[in-house]
């Protein structure tokens, strides 16, 4: 293929496009509040925001967190920024009030917007106790040490809250916007403009921002939809969180860019789902594999309709081959399709397609995606390996991120001069051109979905008082696939309980990322040249808590 293959468009194009063609199609509904918008409505809210965002004073370049769960203002909003030059900052909703302070300041944010909260996390207080001068000071002149490039807090809701501005008052804006300054602006715009960016862990501990282009996101959301065969019939469940890739590009961009429909839920539960795929007569379902699971065995699962279904993606880790039977059979997904890829690659690298047999569906990631160069490397030498040889998985194309938002060496440690992206990884490919991943060159930790990487953990309990080293590892689990679990070496005349560590963590890092699994240890396994035998702690776990 060629490059012809690609759309060289904005998100603000691409999305202008579909609504020419199916202005009366539904493109977004939530069937637990009856809202339902056509392409066109959607696009009014869009154009009502994206003006509003401008007479706030939103510049070209500015970034936008959003701190929110899948409510039906955060697809609107992805849009907006994208057609005025901003660039979305996506905020994990699980985040506690340590990480949202590295965000801000790691990504020198201009402009917050989220809603009440999340779970057992106020959203609102933990911002005024980051940043007391919104109470204090007058809105758009903000003056936050901590915070210096952050001018604007929004609410994404009716309710009014000190020193932020509420949607109504930001939709009321829009008239101080002409059409004329509305589309100057959308004609500087670039395809390759930063116009997303998502924190990932890595090695170091410590978050990247990686920096995503239209051409990326949007090019890869269009393949993914095409390997699923979506069209403006199609009618997409979305449970997953809109702030990760999942959300964001396989769910909203793939059904954009074909006219599909959107079928959001603001965040994932079984009866919700279940009732959404009925009512809507939905075609494709999402979810991680934890996901199906809890549909599966519901004890209401029976009693839904699942006629209408016929693909969808399972992703986020690898999939047992008895549940992917059961969604075929069960569920009526017989075209269900499979994904591999990370952040850095917008993020789909490989997908199973419609026609794979279940055991490709479930022993591989699929092929590599049009348009994309996939290799499999010697990590020692870093030199190609042949059909079933392990190898780190690297991938080249439209796809690979523009880089790490103000980290260039961990940009340049990650794709290499030839144009390389490498994943961290570890797959075989066999002569046919399928996928298996088999493990990883780095330690990551995938917890029913969620990347977890432990050094991130680490450097934070290094925090806790009385901590000499810690190492956290993978502990398999039947559930989740793994869970967090700690291996702590105590310092003299120090006493710790398992508790204490949970304490620690709890109000500062997400929930997900607390140790479920703690053990106190007088030292850890050592290759002779000094390095820790993470794998060795692995399989230590396995036999210490053999009913994770």
């Amino acid at each position: 293929m060629t490059n012809d293959n690609l759309k060289h468009q904005t998100l603000g194009q691409i999305l202008d496009q579909t609504i020419a063609r199916f202005p009366g199609n539904d493109a977004l509904i939530y069937v637990d509040r009856d809202y339902r918008l056509t392409y066109k409505e959607f696009g009014e809210t869009v154009d009502t925001l994206a003006r509003g965002l401008m007479a706030l004073g939103v510049k070209k370049g500015e970034k936008v967190a959003i701190w929110a769960t899948n409510i039906p203002y955060w697809a609107a909003l992805q849009f907006a920024t994208a057609k005025i030059g901003a660039i979305l900052l996506t905020v994990n909703t699980n985040y506690k009030t340590a990480e949202l302070a590295y965000l801000l300041e790691q990504s020198e944010t201009e402009n917050l917007f989220l809603i009440d909260g999340y779970q057992d996390t106020d959203y609102v207080q933990t911002v005024y106790d980051l940043i007391p001068e919104l109470k204090s000071q007058e809105r758009g002149h903000m003056n936050a040490p901590r915070f210096p490039h952050l001018k604007r807090v929004a609410f994404l809701g009716q309710e009014k809250h000190r020193g932020m501005y509420s949607i109504p008052e930001i939709m009321a804006l829009a008239a101080m916007t002409t059409r004329e300054q509305y589309q100057a602006r959308q004609d500087i715009l670039d395809p390759h403009d930063v116009v997303n960016m998502q924190y990932t862990s890595g090695t170091t501990g410590f978050p990247k921002g990686v920096m995503l282009t239209h051409f990326n996101i949007g090019n890869n959301g269009f393949w993914i939809g095409e390997n699923q065969n979506f069209s403006e019939r199609d009618r997409v469940c979305i449970p997953v969180p809109l702030f990760h890739c999942f959300g964001c590009v396989l769910g909203v961009l793939a059904a954009v860019t074909h006219g599909s429909t959107m079928v959001i839920l603001e965040q994932f539960d079984p009866i919700q789902v279940m009732a959404s795929v009925e009512e809507e007569e939905c075609t494709a379902l999402y979810g991680v594999p934890t996901m199906f699971i809890a549909v599966l065995e519901h004890k209401l699962f029976s009693k839904f309709d699942y006629s209408s279904l016929r693909t969808g993606i399972m992703a986020g880790s690898p999939c047992p081959v008895s549940v992917m039977k059961q969604v075929i059979d069960l569920m009526n997904m017989s075209e269900v399709t499979i994904c591999y890829g990370l952040t850095e690659a917008s993020p789909v690298i490989t997908q199973t397609r419609i026609g794979d047999d279940i055991g490709r569906r479930t022993a591989s990631v699929g092929r590599v995606m049009p348009e994309i160069e996939l290799k499999l490397v010697d990590p020692e030498t870093g030199k190609d390996v042949g059909p079933g040889t392990p190898g780190e998985v690297c991938c080249r194309g439209y796809n690979v991120m523009k880089g790490y938002y103000n980290m260039p060496e961990q940009t340049a440690s990650t794709i290499d001069a030839e144009g390389w992206l490498h994943s961290g990884d570890m797959g075989v490919m066999d002569e046919h051109g399928y996928l298996s991943i088999t493990g990883r060159y780095k330690d990551m930790i995938i917890r029913g979905g969620e990347n977890i990487y432990p050094r991130e953990i680490e450097e934070f309990l290094f925090g806790l008082e009385g901590v000499m080293d810690v190492q956290v590892v993978g502990v398999p689990s039947k559930k989740y696939g793994e869970q967090v679990g700690a291996f702590i070496i105590l310092k003299d005349g120090y006493q710790l309980e398992e508790g204490d560590v949970g304490d620690f963590c709890r109000g500062q890092i997400s929930r997900y990322k607390i140790p479920k699994f703690v053990a106190f240890t007088d030292s850890f396994p050592m290759t002779a040249s000094g390095k820790i035998q993470k794998y060795k702690l692995v399989e230590k776990s396995a036999e210490l808590f053999p009913d994770a």
